[in-house]
């Protein structure tokens, strides 16, 4: 006796959602009925207009798809002439309206990468990386009219330790999505879940990430920078001015030595590069010139002048949290 799929509508456009969505289209109990993505958007060099990774995925597995710059009520009426009996949400980058939120019969849900209701908002990976947290996640709650506030069903917790960097955490909270929806999306589709309200008491938030956020200001304690720097790897990266130079710094720990002034270098006869900052000294393991590629300190330093005793350009950060 063959069972009718739940037909399932999505709407994101990030590669995060690659992995859950992937083993979604899988199981027999359920069917992808529709995708809704953002718009082709200029990238590269070049500045050619590239599909996001959520729509180059569709197109190659041939299920229905619209990417609007924004969704209003045409993509309502799609989603319910597709029969879908519920929305799931990841990284689609817009507050949806009453009008998508109320078409599917069981409702509409959001995967967010974060421990709701820690960091809502838009960069909740990066931010809670450089914020030194060592546990992070993916929580499962209903969408509503407000960001990120919604009533929580489940979660799905990843460990940060001294080696995860903004990528790889990437690819385990993409991986985490798996056994969360695996968990919980038949009973979403049958209604026999249980939600729970967010505490407004532990509320917090993150923003959007921008360029100028890779500029390192060495007043920090070592570690937090180390955890920046970490969290940053992909992008905008973590950088400073020197001679009118932008430097890249690959990787780095908290060393162990002080008394260096924030910004001042310190080198050492084996090739060890040293900076200063608000706490214990910052051991920078690699670094990159403009148009030159990531090297260790050592051979960096054999062919770029960095002067022992040198203060280095630097400005005050932002917090990355509102």
């Amino acid at each position: 006796m063959s069972i009718t799929p739940y037909k399932i509508g999505f709407l994101g456009s990030d590669e995060i959602a690659i992995s859950f969505l992937s083993s979604l289209i899988e199981d027999d109990r359920f069917e992808l009925a529709g995708v809704l993505t953002q718009p082709d958007r200029p990238a590269g060099r070049g500045r050619k207009l590239r599909p996001n990774p959520i729509k180059v995925w569709t197109t190659q597995h041939g299920f229905p798809l619209r990417d609007p710059p924004k969704p209003g009520v045409e993509e309502a009426n799609w989603f319910k002439g597709l029969g879908v009996d519920i929305l799931l949400v990841m990284a689609y980058g817009h507050i949806l309206k009453n009008d998508m939120l109320t078409l599917a019969p069981a409702g509409c849900f959001n995967l967010h990468a974060s421990l709701l209701p820690a960091y809502r908002g838009a960069s909740p990976i990066e931010t809670a990386l450089a914020c030194g947290e060592t546990v992070t996640g993916v929580t499962l709650m209903r969408v509503i009219p407000q960001m990120d506030a919604g009533p929580i069903v489940d979660a799905e917790k990843v460990k940060i330790d001294s080696s995860t960097t903004g990528p790889t955490l990437r690819v385990s909270l993409a991986e985490s999505c798996i056994p969360l929806v695996q968990r919980n999306l038949l009973k979403l589709c049958e209604g026999n879940h249980k939600e729970k309200i967010q505490d407004a008491s532990l509320v917090s938030y993150c923003r959007k990430l921008k360029k100028t956020d890779g500029f390192l200001d060495f007043t920090k304690p070592a570690h937090d920078l180390s955890c920046r720097i970490r969290a940053f790897q992909g992008w905008p990266g973590s950088f400073f001015e020197h001679r009118g130079d932008r430097i890249k710094i690959g990787t780095a720990h908290a060393g162990t030595n002080s008394g260096l002034k924030p910004g001042v270098v310190m080198k050492t006869i084996d090739g060890r590069l040293f900076l200063g900052t608000g706490t214990t000294a910052l051991q920078i393991k690699e670094l990159q010139k403009p148009g030159g590629k990531m090297m260790s300190s050592s051979d960096f330093l054999r062919g770029y002048a960095l002067e022992e005793g040198e203060l280095l350009d630097f400005v005050s950060s932002e917090s990355l949290l509102l």
